[in-house]
């Protein structure tokens, strides 16, 4: 009676460890996949930056021009016209990238969170399966 007792506790430890394993392997695929998408969106985060670096730079260097030389009411309201929907717009952008950033960010911590629970439960099932190998060694 021991023995199929036995046999039957190593068959269901056998199967445990492959459902782990392809558990393991599925959030690992999950993951990377993941991690290769935010890259990929981070690095698109980044060439707006510098786009965005670009048109300050622009922007920098017309201001410059203009300080350079004296203005008067007209130039003030020329530049406010020509620049200010520029800066708007760069503002929008900056805007938009932060809260990209942030739902991003929002989305890393629901992953953390979720591998943190399976690590529980991973812990929880391996100290379970000591156990069950502790009962069949006796």
């Amino acid at each position: 009676m021991q023995d199929k007792t036995f046999e039957l506790l190593e068959k269901m430890y056998s199967e445990i460890n492959k459902r782990f394993d392809s558990m393991y392997t599925e959030i690992n695929k999950r993951f990377d996949s993941t991690y290769t998408e935010m890259n990929e969106r981070f690095d698109s985060i980044d060439k707006r930056f510098d786009s965005i670096d670009k048109r300050f730079d622009s922007v920098q260097e017309d201001i410059k021009q203009i300080l350079e030389t004296k203005a008067d009411k007209t130039d003030i309201v020329r530049l406010e016209n020509v620049h200010g929907g520029k800066i708007d717009s760069l503002l929008d952008g900056y805007k938009q990238v932060y809260e990209k950033t942030h739902e991003h960010d929002k989305r890393f911590d629901d992953i953390d969170y979720k591998v943190d629970n399976l690590s529980l439960k991973i812990t929880s099932h391996d100290t379970k399966l000591e156990v069950i190998e502790g009962g069949k060694k006796k």
